[in-house]
């Protein structure tokens, strides 16, 4: 058996690990490329889709699920199996990326058709998402199952709601997918499960370098934001994630209200809002603790006087006309959907407070407020930066180095460790990190196989650089200035000139792929 590479490796998004067997191949995830990578969402699979027996799904996050429906257009028909929250979330989450997409790619067209580009089409639509969702197979936490000789066991991850740790065993050997992991005792979910054996373990690592602030600093930090917010009479832009850490804002909100006075009118704007969050209601036994009190109180812990939630795109229009409110809105890395309106039409005002509550990657413009840039582009206009900024990364949904040594620290055998879902060099600190606990760890690229009997990965030959081709192409122009050439020579030149214009039409193209949707 062994393990291929094909996304979330030096990087955070773009989950996809192909299982092969003897005679079976199975995804674990297959998640879409955000941020500056979301143009790799466009096919080819580096794989064939019909060769794939089923997909195991960690968790809905669209980073771990988004190409399921491109999957079954290009050819998957195979079972696919998550837990029941998880297959949920998919439903609303897929349809909500069907139409971004289209409205996106209509915004396009009409500058395409304007300038004679040639139009371009959406990755898939509502009927790709109605196949996926018809091979959709629930699977209960702790509930052994099997598939084609593969057995497999689903565990709370503590991260969102119905998201996985998964144990699969497989031709004499145990692998462990740690989907994405949360911290211990979070607010939402409670713990990550206690795994003690495993030959390999893929871990993730966004956090792998670093330590969240605890909880009662991170609520003093979130309470001292929004009364210095406050005290602007202007207002608060939160992006955010529609799936959990929408919840476990309006649920920081709900006890700001009581310990320091907030009555700020709250709106939650995205017509994913009422209904992620009365998927959670209906799995509040799935919750921590803390949370399920208010069930025995008979109350919504995600609700209070004050809140609204906000769907059609009239109403969110008219949030433009307040000068006083918090907005909550996705997509969380600020890649698409409402909040980027609410940025343009605010973080010119120095009266604004925007609070990032969770992870930026690299290319989104969330990461370029959170890192200082003064000046940002947004539907085609430039737009100044003069709101403050503010970063609270303690309501991660992901667990920090600390959680994830703990998790590992469980392991009673000496696994060997696979790190993905990290930026390059976050994945080898935390790499690092658990060589210096006596583990042996591995840091995958893109396209690396792991062969598990062998314990060896085989490497795939390392792509140049598109800046490195750029200059050697460059270089090569440069020699040929001012020669005579062969009548060959012209032809070639010619044949060189059509390949790069394509080149430039497909990324021209790729560039206006979906963005994440959530």
């Amino acid at each position: 058996m062994d393990i291929t590479f094909f996304g979330a490796t030096r990087e955070v998004t773009g989950s996809c690990y192909l299982v092969r067997g003897k005679d079976v191949a199975f995804l674990v995830d297959c998640g879409m490329f955000q941020g500056g990578e979301r143009s790799r969402n466009a096919p080819p699979f580096p794989f064939a889709p019909r060769d794939i027996d089923f997909i195991l799904l960690t968790h809905a996050h669209l980073d771990h699920s988004g190409r399921i429906p491109l999957l079954v257009r290009e050819g998957f028909r195979g079972k696919i199996y998550a837990t029941l929250p998880t297959i949920e979330l998919c439903r609303i989450l897929f349809y909500d990326t069907v139409k971004l997409m289209r409205e996106e790619v209509e915004r396009e067209n009409r500058r395409r058709r304007r300038s004679g580009k040639p139009e371009i089409a959406p990755l898939f639509g509502e009927e790709e998402v109605e196949k996926a969702l018809e091979l959709f197979e629930p699977v209960g936490y702790d509930e052994i199952a099997e598939e084609q000789g593969v057995t497999f066991v689903f565990r709370d991850a503590a991260h969102i709601l119905g998201a996985a740790v998964l144990e699969v065993w497989g031709e004499g050997t145990k692998v462990v997918f740690s989907g994405d992991i949360g911290q211990f005792g979070n607010v939402m979910e409670g713990s990550p499960p206690i795994i003690e054996e495993a030959d390999f373990v893929v871990i993730e690592s966004t956090y792998g370098n670093r330590r969240h602030k605890t909880l009662e600093e991170t609520r003093r930090e979130f309470a001292q934001v929004m009364q210095d917010a406050m005290g602007t009479c202007g207002k608060v832009l939160i992006p955010t994630f529609v799936v959990d850490r929408a919840q476990r804002v309006l649920y920081e909100i709900r006890l700001l209200r009581d310990s320091i006075g907030l009555h700020c009118p709250v709106y939650f704007d995205s017509p994913l809002g009422k209904q992620t969050t009365d998927i959670y209601l209906k799995y509040r036994h799935l919750l921590s603790g803390e949370l399920e009190k208010f069930h025995l109180q008979d109350d919504n812990p995600f609700g209070f006087p004050g809140l609204t939630y906000v769907t059609t795109p009239e109403e969110s229009k008219a949030l433009n006309d307040l000068d006083h409110a918090i907005i909550l809105a996705g997509s969380g890395m600020c890649t698409g959907g409402r909040i980027l309106h609410h940025l343009k039409h605010n973080l010119f005002k120095e009266t604004t407070t925007v609070v990032f509550v969770g992870f930026q990657s690299r290319g989104t413009l969330g990461r370029a407020l959170v890192d200082g840039a003064k000046l940002v582009h947004i539907f085609d206009e430039d737009i100044a930066v003069r709101a403050r900024i503010a970063t609270i990364n303690g309501f991660s949904a992901h667990g920090d180095q600390e959680d994830l040594l703990r998790w590992v620290g469980y392991f009673r055998n000496r696994p060997v460790f696979l790190v993905t879902h990290g930026e390059e060099e976050i994945a080898e600190a935390f790499a690092q990190a658990l060589r210096k606990k006596g583990f042996e760890a591995i840091v995958p690229a893109f396209g690396d196989t792991l062969d598990l009997p062998r314990r060896t990965v085989v490497a795939v030959p390392r792509m140049p650089e598109k800046e490195d081709i750029i200059k050697r192409l460059e270089g090569e122009i440069q020699k040929l200035r001012g020669k005579v050439l062969a009548q060959e020579s012209e032809v070639l030149l010619q044949s060189a000139l059509i390949l790069l214009e394509e080149a430039g039409r497909r990324s021209a193209s790729a560039d206006e792929l979906p963005k994440d949707g959530v």
